[in-house]
């Protein structure tokens, strides 16, 4: 007994510690795969969590692409004026629907670099921004009704707006005003 390190004290499991030691065990063995426990039953329940996620449809790069180009791109241009002197209107348009696109990433914080494509935003974001502009083409056709659309829905989000110059400023200062009203 005196050769014993009183360091190395020799301690039983109890069943339950066993049990957890073991299924922290099959669940190491198990690459890629998961043990789920069904409370109700009582049982283990191994998933295949790598087959899992493969299973699942994710956003659709060709979905997306119709959905940008053919679908929100081609009603804007169909819809919105495109004369020479409506260039500025229609861009004030676009970078609305870029920003809610973006997440909220703006030109005029990055020096005009936003950092981020529209055309790869979530699908979700897709789907309402296409939605929007159904919208607004089936009810009004209005450059100005879809821009202040565009201007609720960032609103909404609290992703705010291009600043163009010290005039947009004054501008979005007189339309939070009107909407006081």
């Amino acid at each position: 007994m005196e050769n014993e390190n009183p360091k190395k004290k020799k301690t039983e499991l109890s069943p339950e510690d066993l049990e957890r030691l073991e299924m922290l065990q099959k669940a190491h063995e198990k690459q890629g795969r998961q043990l789920q426990i069904d409370i109700e039953k009582g049982d283990l329940r191994e998933v295949n969590e790598i087959r899992e996620l493969l299973g699942k449809k994710s956003d659709d790069p060709e979905e997306k692409y119709n959905m940008y180009y053919k679908g929100i791109g081609r009603l804007l241009k169909s819809y919105l004026p495109n004369d020479k002197q409506f260039k500025a209107a229609r861009q004030l348009i676009y970078d609305e629907k870029n920003i809610f696109l973006n997440r909220g990433k703006r030109l005029c914080d990055n020096n005009g670099i936003r950092g981020s494509d529209g055309r790869m935003t979530y699908q979700e974001y897709m789907n309402e921004m296409l939605d929007l502009v159904a919208k607004w083409v089936s009810e009004s056709q209005n450059p100005v009704d879809l821009y202040n659309m565009l201007y609720e829905l960032n609103e909404k989000h609290g992703y705010g707006h291009e600043i163009y110059d010290k005039t947009s400023i004054s501008i979005y200062k007189g339309k939070e005003k009107l909407k006081e009203r």
